[in-house]
């Protein structure tokens, strides 16, 4: 039996599409016709880049150069006090703990693992994203999930009359992208869309040398691994949105968004397995195919009437992905014959979510509630079975063939109430959770888990100057274990190593706390805060052994702590060159089981972020340049990486430009790793080779 389960076809919504952004192109001089006959003023105004709110940062990206040709993996890199690494790990001033929001919510692509994100944001396009909103100490109002939030906010244009654009680069490696976007505004109504095509991928080097041993037995063993790849990746994308203005107070909102991925990564992965009774040498061959769908609707309802706020929306979001692991073994130490294997991952999650926000404007500041309702199932399937060459029959592993669901049900009310008093601003809330688990093994009775919380925040911020204020902010929230670390069975990885999760897993407390200071002096404004987090019962790996073979599952009981400083600074001479500056160094400490004891360690690491943009004439020339030190891991380290980025732009004339972009000019993404338990021992690497040459063209219809 194979899973081969794959998204919808874009046929249908191509053709709409298609027609839709082909009448908004021809749209502008049929209305202008139209509306020559009344005078109209358009009162334009330019955007501040950076706007500091009380509980967040948010930084215009509209208009980054490198966002043209780039994906959002590359706006969020470019995004102060973010760091994202080649392979799409995010930490937010050091707080690896990150999620990522779509105009406000969370999607069920972005909710997954932080592989399905990474993917997720690496085939999104950059140009399509007006806003980044950090937030490293989410209010009461976010279901911060245990971290950090980014919010990606999406382009809405809303220029009276209708505008089109198509856009297009190309890269090395026969890599090239396609898209076209449009919007039409008449009276109450709205309507945008866009279609994108993009044919990416991704190079891979990685190298693996993991020693073991049985305390018990005392067998021990030795393996290594290297593999070179080039994912060669097609992505189709749609999206379609409506605003309807139902009164000067109210107004619906519609909004639809497809994509499709595939690729066929062709693996071949050199295996040494040395073991002191048989070692064995050889190739693990694969050919795919991967794929994964995604897809999501809404419709939020908007009232606002002197000082009243009242937001609702419902969201459906989807994905749906298949891995192929069919493989086959070529031995070259001892010669046998070749090994043929059959097995394959599905996942699909499915998240149905409900939110009501109000606020209200009151004599000391503004009142705010809500409530938050989240449904979301993990549906997830692994198939492994022997193939026999002659016959093609198969033959299921019973051990490692197996399916179950995991279903997490949220629901939350908070309450904010901002306060104003002199030079003094505060923003006070609390959140009551409840949070229902169940994993659902087939065949097996169900597991059962529930928790209730209520968790508080505070904003402090007070205005020592017109130009000077001093902030503090707390948060307390719960993380929720990942669905695939809830995994009843065993999954397998290879001959010696197997994987298992562990449905008891509870939710991880984690308490934040930060203190900080803004300026500005002429040209010249900066930032610096201090930040306290701990983490306690913390997911870590639990190793050991089923008939000499190494099981790997999950297990709560560790402890992290991080304390540092971070800070900014960006000068902006004059209209044409700007600079700016941000990074931190903390300190971080780990507390890990290992077998019977608890292994305690510190490690010192930090982050430095660089950015200057000049603009003169008709060119605009951007470098962003980022680096992220060496730091520890539960019971290991890993190594720093880096990353430049050069972006040239020209506008040839009122609606052509031409863009060039230089990523990665140094191949600084190589990322080593180490780790050291009483019963396991991994050292290698990870490059996921990030430098790349973009020539790209965007032409605007108005």
């Amino acid at each position: 039996m194979i899973y081969n389960r794959r998204g919808a076809s874009l046929n249908g919504w191509g053709t709409t599409l298609t027609l839709l952004l082909a009448g908004l192109v021809t749209l502008p001089l049929e209305i202008r016709a139209q509306e020559s006959e009344s005078q109209t003023v358009t009162i334009t105004g330019k955007k501040e880049p950076v706007v500091k709110k009380i509980d967040k940062t948010v930084y215009d990206v509209s208009n980054m150069a490198r966002a043209e040709n780039g994906s959002g993996q590359d706006v969020l890199q470019s995004t102060p006090e973010v760091s994202v690494t080649a392979d799409g790990r995010i930490s937010v001033k050091g707080n690896s703990q990150v999620t990522v929001l779509v105009n406000g919510n969370q999607t069920a692509m972005m909710s997954g693992s932080g592989d399905e994100r990474a993917v997720a944001l690496q085939t999104m396009s950059g140009a399509d994203i007006a806003s980044i909103e950090v937030i490293t100490n989410p209010s009461a109002a976010y279901n911060a999930n245990g971290g950090a939030i980014l919010n990606i906010v999406l382009k809405r244009n809303r220029k009276p009359g209708a505008n089109a654009q198509i856009k297009g680069s190309a890269a090395d490696h026969n890599l090239w992208n396609v898209a076209t976007s449009g919007d039409m505004t008449r009276a109450n109504l709205s309507l945008h869309g866009n279609l994108a095509f993009r044919h990416d991928g991704t190079l891979k080097f990685r190298e693996s040398e993991v020693g073991w041993n049985n305390p018990v037995t005392g067998q021990n063993g030795q393996t290594r691994q290297i593999s070179e790849v080039f994912v060669r990746r097609t992505v189709e994308s749609a999206a379609l949105g409506v605003d309807y203005a139902l009164s000067d107070t109210d107004s619906l909102s519609l909004s639809a968004r497809y994509n499709e991925r595939r690729s066929r990564p062709l693996f071949d992965v050199f295996n040494e397995n040395r073991t002191g009774i048989a070692d064995t040498v050889y190739h693990r061959i694969s050919y795919g195919p991967n794929q994964q769908s995604d897809g999501s609707a809404s419709l939020s309802y908007s009232h606002q009437d002197q000082g009243t706020a009242l937001k609702a929306m419902f969201q459906h979001s989807d994905t749906t992905g298949l891995i192929d692991k069919s493989y086959r073994d070529v031995f070259v130490e001892p010669a046998l014959d070749t090994v043929y294997s059959r097995g394959a991952t599905r996942s699909a999650r499915r998240l149905n979510q409900a939110t009501v926000d109000w606020s209200q404007s009151s004599g000391h500041g503004q009142l705010g509630m809500g409530l938050d309702f989240q449904d979301k199932i993990d549906d997830m399937a692994n198939y492994q079975a022997a193939v026999d060459p002659s016959t093609g029959n198969e033959t299921p592993d019973p051990a490692t063939t197996n399916s179950y669901k995991v279903k997490t049900t949220l629901t939350a009310a908070y309450l904010t109430d901002k306060i104003r008093r002199g030079k003094w601003e505060a923003l006070l809330g609390i959140r009551a959770e409840r949070m229902d688990l169940q994993v659902r093994p087939a065949l097996s009775p169900m597991q059962t888990g529930h928790w209730q919380t209520f968790n508080p925040s505070l904003h402090l911020q007070y205005a020592f100057s017109d130009k000077t204020d001093l902030t503090f902010s707390y948060r307390r929230s719960l993380q929720m274990p990942d669905p695939r670390d809830l995994n009843p069975f065993t999954t397998y990885i290879d001959a010696q190593n197997l994987s298992r999760g562990n449905p008891g897993l509870k939710p991880q407390l984690l308490n934040s706390w930060e203190v900080g200071a803004n300026t500005e002096v002429e040209k010249l404004s900066g930032s610096v805060s201090a930040f306290h987090r701990i983490s306690r019962d913390t997911v870590t790996d639990a190793r050991s052994f089923a008939d000499s073979v190494l099981v790997t599952s999950k297990q709560n009981g560790g402890e992290a702590r991080s304390t540092g400083i971070t800070g900014s600074l960006d000068w902006i001479p004059d209209t044409g060159l700007s600079l700016g500056v941000d990074g931190g160094v903390y300190q971080v400490t780990l507390a890990t089981p290992d077998l019977s004891s608890l292994v305690r360690q510190t490690g010192i690491s930090g982050y430095i972020n660089l950015r200057a943009t000049y603009k003169t004439g008709r060119d605009d020339l951007s470098l962003d340049a980022h680096g992220q030190s060496a730091g520890i891991a539960p019971l290991g380290r890993y190594g720093a990486t880096s990353n430049v980025n050069l972006t040239w732009k020209r506008q040839l004339n009122k609606t052509l430009s031409l863009t060039v972009n230089a990523n990665d000019i140094f191949d600084g993404s190589k990322r080593t790793y180490r780790t050291d338990t009483t019963t396991f021992r991994q050292t290698g690497f990870d490059h996921f080779v990030a430098r790349r040459l973009y020539v790209g063209f965007v032409k605007k219809f108005e």
